[in-house]
């Protein structure tokens, strides 16, 4: 019997579980979790596309070697593609695929999420530092 790409993708998704330890797609998680993967797919969302020395403007604090890194590792995944046109200088540009798009939203909702919220996380880190330094406090 032969099966199908829809089949194959609906028994992947009953067989992938990022709770258990062999799981790929923890590995998945993991990369997506980094910050930079996250500010990438953030600035490259709603763009048509974008040239390295814009996402690097953009991102500020990331290494030429990091951005150079999480871009290639973005691109083995299928998450963004890279075209290098030929001028003088050579013009390379990245943009989303159909599969960034789709993860895209997601990492857009967890930068505001992180943007909204960073005034009560700090309010609850001093909180919790000022509990911590009091004589008698357990944790």
């Amino acid at each position: 019997m032969t099966t199908t790409a829809a089949q194959k993708r609906a028994r992947a998704k009953v067989e992938y579980d990022a709770f258990l330890a062999a799981c790929p797609s923890r590995l998945l998680l993991a990369r997506i979790s980094d910050k930079w993967v996250a500010l990438i797919l953030a600035a490259l969302s709603g763009q048509r596309s974008m040239r390295y020395s814009e996402l690097s403007r953009r991102l500020a604090g990331v290494s030429q070697k990091m951005l150079t890194q999480t871009l290639r590792s973005l691109e083995r995944d299928g998450l963004v593609s890279r075209t290098v046109t030929a001028t003088v200088p050579v013009t390379v540009t990245y943009e989303l695929t159909g599969l960034g798009t789709s993860l895209q939203g997601v990492m857009c909702e967890l930068k505001g999420w992180a943007e909204a919220h960073m005034g009560e996380v700090l309010a609850n880190r001093a909180a919790h530092e000022v509990a911590g330094a009091a004589p008698g406090v357990e944790h």
